[in-house]
């Protein structure tokens, strides 16, 4: 994006750039899902979960995180075959940089993939009567007076 700019203002040609910066910030929201999620970075609405005793809140985090896998199952499953759709129909990227449309897809495949991974681990905590990862982050930055995500 700089290039870009800055190539602007000296009349330089930067023909492509903003499809490849398109492409790089897509990749770069969707890669960082699994680790944001992991992390309680996410938003949560956590305002009924911190009222509730130990017990019932284990419930409502199982249910949440079991509709969350099966809707993060479906978008990964979805990008699957929409990518691979462009794949076999060797469709091309309308912008000024023309490369197979699937490449820059694929970084929302894997990053689909790797939210999956993660919130299935979380489940997997929970059921075995673990505090999800995401919980304890938040403990932590609690805990250190970093109520900054909080706002």
């Amino acid at each position: 994006m700089i290039v870009g700019g800055v190539g602007r203002q000296f009349n330089l040609r930067v023909s492509g750039v903003n499809d490849v910066v398109a492409w790089l910030c897509a990749s770069a929201a969707f890669l960082a899902m699994a680790h944001a999620f992991r992390h309680g970075d996410f938003v949560r609405v956590t305002l009924l979960l911190e009222k509730l005793p130990p017990a019932p809140r284990r419930v409502f985090e199982l249910v949440g995180l079991a509709v969350a896998a099966v809707s993060v199952a479906y978008l990964a499953w979805s990008a699957t075959a929409f990518t691979w759709e462009s794949y076999e129909y060797a469709e091309m990227a309308t912008g000024l940089v023309v490369i197979p449309i699937w490449i820059p897809q694929a970084t929302f495949v894997v990053g689909s993939w790797l939210l999956l991974a993660a919130v299935i681990d979380e489940l997997v905590t929970v059921l075995q009567g673990g505090v999800p990862s995401y919980q304890k982050a938040i403990e932590e930055r609690h805990a250190a007076g970093d109520f900054s995500s909080d706002v």
